[in-house]
């Protein structure tokens, strides 16, 4: 099977202008030829398969739009090529667009005055869908969310959530074959996160529609991605299945001990207190105590482990040696925190 995407060393460069504070510098800066090159991408490289949902993460500012922005035909990579649907989209934009959605973050491509339906109409003509698709889609839509109420609604009297459930609708409504979903939960309740990651495996499940998630909830990942990609400052650190990356940090659990009785009055000073003589007692007893991170959380201690280098039920005998434990239990490392390991 041919990937549906294909990103091959890409590198996209940026030339910015190095300013200079203060009116004196603004007026300098207008004839200035002082610039520097800030690498956005940096050659990158990957397969995406059809029918695939793909979480790409990264902190602010490792280039996921940039990238992103690349394979949706907005900016022309500075080397490389990127081909989708056997297309470059940036040398073939009109016939890109026909078989790629769009969601970004909290820009609605919705008109804000008029009822969804509407919109969805104008949509319709624009993307020239026949009236067969367009029917079998709503038909589709309506089996998943309540269409009769949400869609007879302005845009401006909408919710964000009930926007962005609209708006993640409006980008299918095409069917098209690759959907980027750019930060598609953010701001939203519980109840309406649980109905859009609903909503985005129903349509991949059905459609076999390829998603290309951008997010910073990792609920979103572990609702949806099997693969996930992690960049930073451009370069990709990890490219795999979202179970393989929690097995390369799998060693690391995280004990959580109630040292102090509920009647004793916890307090925050006790706490830290307590975390500086557990660090002591594990600094004396054992050879490394590197990976090991001890913190303070409400009325518990929770002790980070790496069982590479220290078993856990030693560390919790040398704690019980010195206090009661009230009670106990022993966290799995979550995907959250493997990510932020990775980041760091």
């Amino acid at each position: 099977m041919e990937p549906i995407i294909r990103v091959e060393h890409v590198t996209k460069e940026f030339k910015v202008l190095n300013r200079h504070e203060g009116l004196r510098g603004s007026i300098r800066d207008l004839f200035s030829q002082d610039y520097k090159i800030v690498k956005a991408v940096s050659d990158l490289s990957m397969n995406i398969m059809p029918g695939e949902i793909v979480g790409y993460l990264g902190p602010n500012g490792a280039g996921k739009s940039t990238t992103i922005k690349m394979m949706t035909g907005v900016l022309e990579p500075s080397s490389g090529e990127i081909y989708c649907n056997g297309l470059i989209p940036y040398k073939k934009r009109n016939q890109n667009a026909e078989n790629i959605g769009v969601v970004f973050g909290q820009r609605s491509q919705l008109w804000w005055a008029l009822p969804a339906i509407e919109s969805f109409k104008i949509l319709k003509d624009i993307y020239q869908v026949d009236d067969g698709t367009y029917r079998d889609m709503m038909e589709l839509y309506g089996t998943m969310v309540d269409m009769d109420y949400l869609m007879h609604k302005p845009v401006r009297q909408m919710s964000l959530g009930q926007r962005t459930l609209c708006d993640i609708l409006a980008s299918l409504l095409h069917n098209p074959r690759v959907v980027f979903l750019d930060e598609p939960t953010i701001g939203l309740d519980v109840a309406m996160k649980a109905k859009i990651r609903e909503l985005i495996q129903t349509l991949n499940r059905e459609k076999n529609t390829t998603i290309i998630l951008t997010t910073h909830d990792m609920g979103d990942v572990d609702a949806l991605c099997k693969r996930i990609v992690i960049i930073d400052k451009g370069i990709m650190l990890y490219d795999n299945d979202i179970h393989n990356l929690t097995e390369i940090f799998g060693a690391y659990r995280t004990l959580c001990l109630s040292l102090l009785h509920k009647d004793e009055g916890i307090t925050e000073e006790r706490m830290q207190k307590m975390v500086c003589q557990v660090t002591k007692i594990l600094d004396e007893n054992l050879t490394d105590t590197d990976g090991i991170v001890i913190s303070a959380r409400e009325d518990q201690i929770e002790i980070l482990v790496d069982e590479h280098k220290n078993d856990m039920m030693h560390i919790l005998n040398l704690i019980q040696e010195q206090y009661h434990i009230y009670d106990m239990h022993i966290l799995e490392i979550s995907t959250e925190s493997v990510i932020k390991k990775i980041y760091e």
